[in-house]
């Protein structure tokens, strides 16, 4: 019976190239030159990787090997140095080596073995026990490794997976790590088996009745050929099966086949929507002459949706309109190497946002961020990472199709993103292929590419079913006016930078763009004066806001990322989340405000301080100690804005829909900082894995117990046995390697990243700073 392995823990790791000098005799390499390629190296299955060596009877090796957990960016680790790439985020870039030793019982010496690599930055090799298996040439899709006839098998023989990472700089946008930076997984099955991405699941629905198409793909590694009776449920959170299908599919010896089949569903599936995301096990059964050879276990659910090129996107007959967000794959914290249940955290932040929509750019993402996608409830725009036609290109399509085409939350696959190829002829040729190809595996969703570069003289449109756009709002309608017949959405807008905590004048000298909404430029525009631009064209049935959070690179020294996010690199929140929440919810259903900036402004007495109000509230109201400063109006998606001579004390904003109060928020003057505090922010979701991260947020209050926004101390932090700090953050400017437990605060926050270890039992962070009481947090792990 199947079994999916985590291979994540105990890899030995060296930073580096290992010099393995040419033999000068002719016996190495000759032997080289056989099934067992690398008799020397870190490939080599004898070579000496222990992490320190007391042993008298081998050669010591002068390299520096360590212990590592995965997911791991060796990159992060470093020092970003002025010198370095602003686009990848200031980092040198260097490859590595991974090994790790393993042993295969006996039992398993007729079952088909497959490594599963969810993904490896930026290219690498694979070798098991001296032979070169998998060379990948792309950090962003999974692959799977057949290790079946190079396994050692018995308890007395070792087996060594090693991996070389190697670094190649057009592989991304952007920041791109180094590493086994998502999941490995060793699966057994028998050697009749469903295949990888096997099972394909279509539900449809006629308008009154639905139905289930499967698609069922079958590898045979025996040497004859095999019947298989196929069964497969679907089956609710409750164990209840919503229906069964039936099939029976011969595979030729050493092939593949795949049969098509289906089933009414008679009872009404609970639909999957944004507010109520169900999803269903489908469970696939094999049998050969009346005996299970496999189970196989992917998710589905029950949707329907239309488009319509005036009216928009209808999910469930109802319409929506998509209030999205971009999203990079990595974490300030841990660079590419973000374990699961930091993804949660991310789409949780996403979805307190009011954000529907989620754009996967500018590649496949990981197997735990999409997860977290479908069970979160997003409208899913999957985006290819290269606009290629090659063999290679559209190979690396197919598997993210594949990969990703059961799951509900994705509506859309983008073929490519601000390509120079979008204007000519070769593009359209290259689109059409893609296209086609795309349909050919999934023929339920929309296919599309975000357009940037002069959208007028597109040659894509054709081979599209819906037009993205970025940017050029000057162009809309007429885009729309020459092809009405095709919908039409944003696929990037308003990237507008902000600091969180930064309300002074931009500071070029260091690296701060002030925290209220702006245009940047004619293309990066405000969000306000995009929501402008876009309530103005009815007919867009949705966009995409660059970007949900901060991301590495796209650069400009001394800041180590971009600045358009809504929430920092560190995941703390910005003014940037709070204008969205109100511009992406409705007051009727859940009114707020947001007032910016802090009212510690010590020195500036009598001085003008820019006040922003953002809600979803029809009436601002904004009182300084007890005393109304004004009452204003507020159209839909703008904002409360005054200038207001500083005293310190209490300043309010109470929002009003139909002339009664429904929400308000305030900023006071705080002491100064007098004790440090700390403060889980993913409760219920750190398991003693090896990989979860407690992501904990640092910081000061005054005397009286009120947080201290400005406070800027200097924090050391430790943590007890049960886990390891991995990442501290604060400054999108601070040039400490991430991995210091010193970090300097900034606008009284620090962000504390803290892997726990496989052990149950209480977590403790503390925190330390000069002046200040110290601080302390259990986590029961």
């Amino acid at each position: 019976m199947r079994e999916k392995i985590l291979f994540n823990d105990w890899w030995q790791f060296h930073k580096g190239d290992v010099e393995t000098p040419t033999p000068q005799v002719k016996g190495p390499v000759y032997t080289s030159a056989k099934t067992e390629r690398k008799k020397q190296g870190p490939a080599c299955i004898y070579y000496n990787d222990s992490v320190d060596d007391y042993k008298w009877d081998v050669e010591f090796n002068p390299d520096k090997w360590e212990f590592v957990h995965l997911p791991h960016d060796y990159i992060i680790k470093g020092e970003p140095k002025e010198t370095g790439n602003p686009a990848l985020g200031f980092f040198d870039y260097e490859n590595a080596w991974y090994r790790k030793h393993f042993k295969v019982s006996e039992e398993d010496r007729d079952k088909r073995l497959t490594l599963y690599f969810e993904g490896v930055a930026t290219r690498c090799i694979v070798y098991l026990n001296g032979c070169e298996l998998k060379h990948n040439l792309t950090s962003f899709n999974p692959f799977e490794v057949e290790i079946t006839d190079f396994v050692k098998y018995g308890e007395d023989q070792d087996n060594v997976l090693a991996v070389y990472t190697y670094y190649d700089d057009n592989d991304g946008w952007w920041y791109q790590g180094g590493g086994i930076y998502r999941n490995v997984h060793l699966i057994k099955t028998d050697k009749l088996a469903v295949d990888l991405y096997g099972v394909y699941v279509k539900p449809q629905f006629d308008g009154e009745n639905w139905t289930v198409d499967f698609e069922t793909t079958l590898v045979n590694d025996y040497d004859e050929p095999k019947t298989a009776q196929i069964n497969t449920k679907i089956i609710d959170k409750d164990g209840n099966t919503l229906c069964s299908a039936d099939a029976s599919l011969s595979v030729d010896l050493r092939d593949k086949a795949y049969v098509c089949y289906g089933t009414p569903v008679d009872t009404d599936p609970t639909l999957w929507d944004f507010d109520n995301p169900y999803l269903y096990d489908v469970v696939t059964t094999v049998e050969v002459d009346g005996k299970v050879v496999d189970t196989y276990t992917t998710r589905t659910g029950f949707r329907y949706y239309s488009l319509d090129a005036e009216k928009g996107f209808f999910l469930n007959g109802k319409h929506i309109l998509i209030n999205g967000v971009c999203g990079h794959g990595d974490f300030g914290l841990t660079g590419k190497a973000v374990p699961d249940n930091i993804f949660r955290y991310k789409a949780k932040l996403m979805k307190e946002m009011g954000a529907n929509g989620y754009r996967c750019s500018h590649y496949p993402q990981a197997d735990g961020m999409m997860d977290a996608l479908d069970e979160n409830g997003f409208f899913v725009m999957c985006e290819a990472r290269w606009f290629d036609s090659s063999e290679e290109g559209k190979q690396a399509l197919a598997t993210h199709v594949k990969r990703d085409r059961n799951r509900p939350s994705v509506f859309m696959w983008s073929l490519g993103n601000e390509e120079m190829h979008h204007i000519t002829d070769e593009g359209r040729r290259i689109n059409k292929t893609l296209y086609h190809l795309v349909q050919k595996l999934d023929d339920s969703r929309i296919i599309t590419s975000a357009v940037s570069i002069q959208p007028l003289k597109s040659t894509v449109y054709d081979e599209c079913d819906a037009i993205g756009v970025n940017y050029n709002h000057w162009h809309w309608g007429e885009i729309h006016d020459m092809r009405p017949e095709k919908p039409m959405y944003i696929s990037e807008c308003c990237a507008t930078s902000t600091t969180r905590g930064w309300y002074f004048p931009d500071s070029l000298e260091n690296g701060y763009v002030h925290a209220y909404d702006t245009d940047m430029n004619m293309w990066w525009t405000s969000r306000e004066r995009f929501m402008e631009f876009f309530d103005k064209c009815p007919w867009l049935f949705g966009f995409f806001q660059w970007i949900a959070f901060e991301h590495r690179g796209e650069a400009v020294w001394p800041r180590v990322c971009s600045q358009a996010g809504a929430i920092d690199l560190f995941l703390q929140k910005k003014d940037a989340f709070y204008q969205n929440q109100a511009y992406f919810t409705e007051g009727k259903d859940a009114p707020m405000v947001h007032l910016l900036p802090h009212w510690n402004w010590e020195g500036f007495e009598g001085e003008k301080i820019k006040v922003y109000a953002y809600t979803n509230c029809d009436e601002l109201e904004l009182v300084l100690n007890g005393k109304v400063i004004d009452k204003q109006k507020v159209k839909r998606h703008t904002h409360g804005e005054w200038f207001v001579p500083y005293e310190k004390g209490v300043l309010e904003c109470n929002a009003y829909i139909d002339g009664k109060l429904v929400a308000t928020d305030k900023r006071e003057t705080t002491g100064k900082a007098v004790a440090l505090k700390l403060r889980l922010d993913n409760a219920g979701d750190v398991v003693a894995n090896n990989q979860d991260i407690a992501m904990i947020t640092c910081y000061c209050v005054d005397a009286q117990g009120r947080e201290v926004p400005d406070a800027c101390p200097n924090v050391h932090f430790s943590s007890n046995e049960l886990g390891t700090i991995v990442g501290t953050g604060s400054s999108v400017a601070d040039h400490t390697p991430v991995p210091s437990t010193y970090r300097k605060m900034y606008a009284g926050r620090i962000g504390v990243a803290v892997r726990v270890k496989d052990v149950h039992g209480e977590l403790k962070l503390f925190a330390t700073a000069e002046g200040l009481n110290k601080a302390q947090i259990s986590v029961e792990i």
